[in-house]
């Protein structure tokens, strides 16, 4: 637009300037050898004019003649890279379809057409068609290569990041991710593989430094960065609690400062401050996480504060954590412990029965079974509440990973992710309780009782239900059944483990066809026993 403008403006100018000759009439003499020419004033401006654009013309023509060469030749060359770089794309196009033919054929033909240090994505190219053909290390030559390139080393280390971790070599991955993370922090893979490494070998002031890189560089938001400066501060803590109390003091402040509500946080900070005789501090921290998220660590460590506290001291402190959290599992069980501590066994079987009816659950079963035993002595209850407890849903646990563990733990112990550890009821229970029960962990528990009379070979057995235990209840079944039958050992039959299910019927029948005798009474129900009780409250 601007060109036309220029010439429309150029055609205007010359057509004033003759204009304003020809309302001007005059003559021009030129006297040259002895000779003299004369014409007007307009023909001498249109032949200077004509003359002017000859010049012009007859330069045009001769300077193209003269680069005419170079001009053929750089034809073919723009030709040529463009046919070239034809072939490239649509051999990314096939790599990324997963057509290695296609893109091998294209890799060729680009490399052929383009120089590959003119054009770099010719090595990508050759490394993707490798990988497609299955060449493994030809494509690890190809990424190789690329170090050498400024402009693909990075490139070139993703791959061999991505060849290391294929072939499960994770030093190598982790050394390639870390070269890429010290040439670009703003990676996310390399900064992330990195973290991994420094979190491994226990490197938490490593791993804050890069955490705080990736904060700078907007690479994660703030509140997931404090939550990773949370965990890393907690994990150094607990590696310095016994070495250096102060730097851990510092840093597990500074982790509770971040994460009020991070239950690793909280406890670590409390145990620091209890051991330098700060109880006041280290309580008001557990309160402020109690309230967020109640937690049986918080509640063990709250009402243990002081080592010489009095068992009714410890009770009145786990009273004061219910009074916090009404209606809440967690703190029925912490008041049901402590008041088992202190053996008021009354108020310890109404918290524990509260905390079922609020949430059932695997434990409070197991802690009936406890108040239970140090009451009455009575086995048949005792085996009652543990038979509950083995169908009841599990407790909740820090799991990451499929991996259940009774501490929390910064990294999974899997695949090494930071913070992988939730706390959550294990989800394998679910497919224990409906899946093919042949499949689950299975412990039978069969009593027998002395015979009635040697002399004719009868014998009587107490048999019960087979039923799936989780490690914890099965190990105290055991434990109990053992103690509770010590005494009865010389005329009592064995105790099976792993032997195969029997329903209720089954038991049943087979007590009948060998004169076989049931269990002694179990116990009530708690349904039943409410019921029996008048003025007993049933919250549900």
């Amino acid at each position: 637009m601007i060109r036309i403008l220029f010439f429309l403006a150029v055609v205007f100018g010359l057509g004033l300037g003759f204009a304003w000759l020809a309302d001007r009439p005059g003559d021009m003499v030129v006297t040259f050898d002895g000779y003299q020419y004369q014409v007007s004033l307009m023909v001498a401006a249109v032949a200077v004019v004509a003359a002017v654009a000859a010049i012009m013309i007859a330069w045009w023509l001769i300077k193209s003649v003269w680069n005419s060469p170079y001009a053929i030749a750089r034809h073919f060359r723009v030709r040529r890279r463009d046919r070239g770089y034809q072939a490239l794309s649509t051999g990314m196009i096939a790599a990324g379809a997963g057509d290695g033919a296609l893109a091998r054929k294209k890799s060729k033909e680009a490399a052929k057409l383009i120089r590959s240090d003119q054009e770099p994505l010719i090595y990508l190219l050759e490394a993707q068609a490798s990988l497609l053909e299955g060449d493994h290390d030809g494509a690890r030559q190809k990424f190789e290569a690329m170090l050498d390139d400024p402009e693909m080393r990075l490139l070139g280390l993703r791959g061999l990041y991505l060849e290391a971790q294929r072939l499960g070599d994770r030093t190598a991955a982790r050394h390639y991710a870390g070269r890429a993370a010290s040439a670009a922090p703003q990676l996310a893979w390399a900064a992330e593989s990195t973290l991994e490494e420094l979190t491994a070998r226990g490197d938490w002031d490593g791993a804050l430094t890069l955490v705080n890189a990736q904060k700078s560089t907007h690479q994660i938001e703030r509140d997931a960065a404090n939550r990773r400066r949370a965990v890393l501060l907690t994990a150094k803590a607990e590696g310095l609690m016994d070495q250096d109390p102060v730097a851990a003091k510092a840093a597990a402040l500074e982790a509770n400062r971040l994460q009020p509500e991070f239950v690793p946080a909280a406890v670590i900070a409390a145990k620091v401050l209890f051991q330098q005789n700060d109880v006041r501090k280290g309580s008001k921290v557990l309160e402020t996480a109690w309230r967020a998220e109640p937690h049986p660590a918080i509640a063990d460590l709250y009402t243990h504060a002081r080592p010489g506290d009095a068992v009714l001291d410890r009770l009145g402190r786990a009273r004061k954590l219910q009074d916090m959290k009404k209606n809440n599992a967690e703190a029925s069980l912490a008041v049901a412990r402590a008041a088992l501590d202190a053996q008021d066994y009354r108020a310890a079987r109404a918290e524990a029965e509260a905390a079922i009816r609020i949430d059932r659950r695997e434990g409070a079963y197991l802690l009936l079974a406890d108040i239970e035993e140090a009451e009455t002595g009575d086995e048949g209850k005792v085996r009652q509440w543990l038979a509950k407890a083995v169908r009841a849903p599990r407790d909740p646990v820090w799991v990451a990973d499929g991996v259940v563990s009774e501490r929390w733990a910064p990294i999974s112990p899997v695949t090494g992710k930071l913070d992988a550890f939730e706390w959550r009821a294990p989800t394998e229970r679910l497919g224990q309780l409906i899946d093919n029960q042949a499949s689950a962990p299975e412990i039978a528990v069969a009593i027998a009782a002395p015979p009635a009379d040697a002399s004719e070979g009868g014998s009587e057995a107490a048999k019960v239900d087979v039923v799936d235990l989780p490690a914890k209840a099965a190990e105290k079944a055991k434990s109990r059944v053992s103690k509770g039958l010590a005494g009865q050992a010389s005329t009592a039959g064995p105790i099976i483990v792993d032997a195969p299910r029997d329903t209720p019927e089954q038991v049943t029948a087979d007590a009948a066809e060998n004169h076989l005798r049931l269990p002694d009474d179990p116990g009530v129900e708690p349904e039943e026993e409410a019921a029996a009780t008048p003025g007993r409250f049933k919250l549900f």
